[in-house]
């Protein structure tokens, strides 16, 4: 194995619960319920109720569309025994490219007693560079675990 060939390699995605299935059943079900107690509104003549109403299903599909455009981050940790590659993608803009000397690495993690981890940070010189603000608990564990025996065995401990 040549020592650029990259022998860990990570691909950190925030987790969301709602999938584009979910999502659509969630809307269509909120449009359908907006339409029924619309309608006895109407009905009624409390015509404003049924705008104010329609207000509230947009504001929330407004929500969840920003919600799901945030979920398109996404960090990209390559590590070689003689390089550790980290790709910053943001949902919109240009991704920040962080190269680090393994050898010269140090891999910090903050823990709280009662939360866990609680932040991530690859370290070298004057430079830091954040990892996986966006994961859960758990998958901070699992990442924090697996990166740290990657990079031991990178730097031959």
């Amino acid at each position: 194995m040549n020592a650029d060939t990259p022998f860990f390699k990570a691909l950190l995605v925030p987790h969301r619960s709602l999938g584009r299935q979910g999502f659509l059943v969630l809307m269509t079900s909120l449009v359908l319920l907006w339409l029924t107690v619309g309608a006895i509104f109407l009905s009624m003549g409390a015509w404003p109720i049924f705008g104010f109403f329609g207000l509230d299903v947009l504001a929330l599909y407004l929500a969840f569309r920003l919600n799901y455009r945030a979920a398109r981050v996404r960090e990209e940790v390559t590590l070689s025994r003689t390089s550790l590659h980290i790709r910053k993608v943001p949902p919109s803009g240009p991704a920040e490219e962080h190269e680090f000397n393994p050898f010269w690495t140090r891999f910090r993690v903050d823990r709280h007693a009662e939360i866990g981890i609680t932040s991530m940070a690859v370290e070298a010189r004057e430079r830091s560079v954040k990892l996986g603000s966006f994961l859960n608990p758990e998958d901070r564990e699992s990442f924090a675990g697996a990166f740290n025996r990657a990079l031991a065995t990178a730097k031959g401990w």
